[in-house]
């Protein structure tokens, strides 16, 4: 049974080559990164955000004073005066806070790519949990056939009295567990299957419209580091905080400049009346104080946290780097050492022809489904470490 079931599997992986693509899977993160209620919140957040960034680059409102004095000691009219007036920052001002916004509107955008290849990332591991699953499945259902018929075949024994009540005990309890463990099994489809249902917003993902293709090859260390830097958008963010940073630093520079205020006046007076334009400036003394001194000690603290997070990544890019390749390794053994293995055939046939007793052969056959089991958990390790590796490809 091993045999035939390995090599179909070897033959799948080998067919696909260097080829590799995911039929199904992308459709699947396509729907998820659409329906998931988190992304779709985060979204929300960001306009408003946007928004509200915007709106420090709005000017003032512009103010209107009336003065009407009727009181004193005058012979002739009362007076009166109007006065319109607008406040405004210095023009370069406006122009580094429009660019410290666009910059900030960047880095929003780069959180929500990081939290969409993170949601897609898990979503990702669960399909191929689901995947696994869906064949551990497949390969219980045929472990429990082979167990309920040597379970019949030890009764048919039992029944000529050719053996005793413990070997069809054993049988029995083997069947049994074999029952569990494919029932276990199925508990854990659902369970993946509602988690990537929570994933996609509540929408059921259908589990027989998944499929596969994986190739166990990545690039090399050096330059898949290279290819993080440029797409990660984890580690895009630290260079998006520091140009955010930077452009505060511009933004404190210029509001040293002076406010400036222009308008209109009108006064009139015993039957004349005087208009004309009003002009001033604020002097910077107080208000700017250790501003520019603040933004670039707040410069400098993130240019020294974004260094110690890139290494930070690099160090845990390599360890998953190494990590995989080691697994990698030995799961290709496994792989080879299976391919031609009928171990499992030749254990039930020995039991038939008498050279084996039960329980002779049932520790004999869980050895090898045990390794087996181990193989596939270790395909399904691998390809989660890919996914980790790739997740900027997301």
């Amino acid at each position: 049974m091993y045999r035939y079931i390995v090599s179909a599997f070897c033959g799948f992986l080998i067919s696909i080559g260097s080829f590799a693509q995911d039929v199904g899977m992308n459709d699947v993160l396509k729907e998820i990164s659409q329906n998931n209620k988190q992304l779709q919140a985060y979204q929300s957040f960001i306009r408003s955000k946007n928004l509200g960034n915007k709106t420090e680059n709005n000017l003032p409102d512009p103010q209107a004073s009336a003065y009407y004095l009727p009181f004193g000691e005058h012979e002739k009219e009362d007076y009166y005066e109007y006065q319109i007036s607008q406040r405004f920052e210095f023009p370069t001002v406006y122009a580094a806070r429009s660019e410290r916004i666009e910059k900030q509107k960047k880095l929003l955008e780069l959180e929500y790519n990081a939290m969409r290849q993170e949601v897609l990332l898990q979503a990702k591991k669960e399909l191929l949990e689901l995947q696994i699953l869906q064949q551990r499945e497949e390969l219980e259902q045929q472990r429990l056939e082979q167990a309920q018929q040597v379970y019949k075949q030890i009764r048919r024994l039992f029944d000529a009295e050719q053996i005793g009540i413990l070997e069809l005990n054993k049988a029995k309890v083997a069947w049994l567990q074999q029952q569990f463990e494919l029932g276990q099994i199925e508990i854990q489809i659902k369970n993946t299957l509602m988690e990537l249902q929570k994933l996609n917003g509540g929408n059921s993902v259908q589990a027989d419209e998944i499929l596969l293709i994986e190739d166990a090859e990545v690039a090399e260390m050096q330059v898949l580091w290279n290819e993080k830097l440029s797409a990660d958008a984890e580690v895009q963010m630290l260079t998006a905080l520091e140009a955010v940073a930077e452009q505060q630093v511009k933004l404190e520079k210029n509001k040293v400049l002076p406010d400036l205020t222009v308008g209109y006046n009108y006064q009139g007076v015993n039957s004349s009346n005087y208009s004309g334009f009003l002009g001033g400036l604020s002097i910077p003394l107080w208000n700017s104080r250790n501003k520019v001194k603040a933004a670039k000690a707040q410069l400098e603290y993130i240019q020294a946290d974004a260094g110690a997070e890139t290494a930070q990544f690099y160090n845990r890019f390599q360890e998953n780097y190494r990590q995989y390749q080691l697994i990698k390794q030995k799961y290709e053994e496994y792989r080879e050492t299976f391919k031609n293995l009928n171990s499992e055939e030749l254990l039930f046939k020995a039991y038939e022809l008498g050279e084996f007793s039960f329980l002779d052969y049932y520790r004999e056959v869980e050895f090898y489904r045990q390794a087996y089991n181990n193989m596939l958990e270790m395909q399904k390790e691998l390809f989660q470490l890919k996914a980790e590796l790739l997740k900027h490809q997301l």
